[in-house]
């Protein structure tokens, strides 16, 4: 039985693509930082396993009997060492595929920081020798419920610095979905793939959209770029980090970000999921949250 272990299984696209295959005829290694934190992740075709990159041993661990790599990577300021580590081990323990959890544009030249990291992290494994498949994602839906929901619920507000700028945003159960099909075949070798959702929104026809399923109006509050960044670093998010957030904002609001492709359906044979069957499904995150307590 083959083993696939995927890092970074905590988070949003990782998570996803563990519950993705949990039902395939293999063993899914999840790649976490804290066990604990990892417990929600359990199943019988899942083993949990510790990753600490202050500990290199805990990484070869991890990859011992690996034969895909999932490789996704926190947005931190040391992501591209992670990676690094991560890479060097795989070629040590003679993993035969890596996917990478890119992003859209990785490849623009010059691009903005986000891309230059993520592109530095392909080059490396494009340099491996090792076959690979770069996944370069759009923006995540899922970004509405995991860091706006609280505007949202107590406000009716979504805070953002994208004025009218139209973002073809996926829902990161599409990219796990794709991620499973990659995973499990050899035909998207030496590939990077771009993938995006059905249609491009602004922020103020997400706004609509999470009404109709909220039951109320929620509005759209464009702020500016500094506006933005003082409420990054007021939750701790490091300066470069909001500043390079802030520039991929600005590449949003200027309409770069709003490119079509059909990468998800032409991989899983089916169209990727809309921004309303994403609301629908996550409404919770969106409602009152005395709406959400059951009598």
């Amino acid at each position: 039985m083959h083993t696939i272990l995927v890092t970074g299984a905590t988070g949003t696209v990782g998570s996803a693509t563990i519950k993705a295959l949990e039902e395939s005829d293999i063993i899914v290694r999840a790649g976490v930082h804290s066990i604990i934190k990892g417990e929600r992740l359990k199943h019988p075709q899942v083993e949990l396993v510790e990753i600490d990159f202050s500990r290199p041993e805990t990484i070869e661990a991890a990859m011992t009997g690996v034969e895909k790599l999932f490789l996704i990577t926190p947005f931190s300021e040391t992501q591209v060492e992670m990676a690094r580590c991560l890479i060097d081990q795989a070629k040590k323990c003679g993993i035969k595929h890596i996917v990478r959890l890119s992003a859209m544009g990785a490849d623009a030249e010059p691009g903005i920081q986000l891309g230059r990291w993520h592109r530095e992290v392909e080059k490396m494994i494009e340099e491996s020798g090792i076959p690979y498949t770069h996944l370069r994602p759009a923006s995540f839906m899922q970004n509405f419920a995991n860091f706006y929901s609280g505007n949202i619920q107590n406000d009716d507000h979504i805070f953002l610095p994208l004025g009218q700028g139209k973002i073809s945003y996926i829902d990161a159960r599409d990219i796990a979905d794709v991620a499973k099909k990659v995973l499990l075949t050899d035909q998207f070798y030496n590939q990077a793939i771009t993938l995006t959702g059905p249609q491009a929104l602004s922020v103020a026809d997400i706004a609509h959209q999470i009404s109709h399923v909220a039951g109320r109006q929620i509005h759209y509050q464009e702020i500016t770029d500094e506006e933005a960044k003082e409420a990054m670093l007021n939750h701790q998010v490091p300066k470069n980090l909001a500043d390079a957030m802030n520039e991929l904002h600005a590449l949003g609001k200027a309409g770069y970000c709003s490119g079509i492709t059909s990468g998800v359906q032409e991989i899983t044979g089916r169209k990727p999921r809309d921004f309303h069957q994403f609301a629908h499904d996550y409404k919770s995150c969106f409602s009152k949250k005395e709406e959400n307590v059951t009598p």
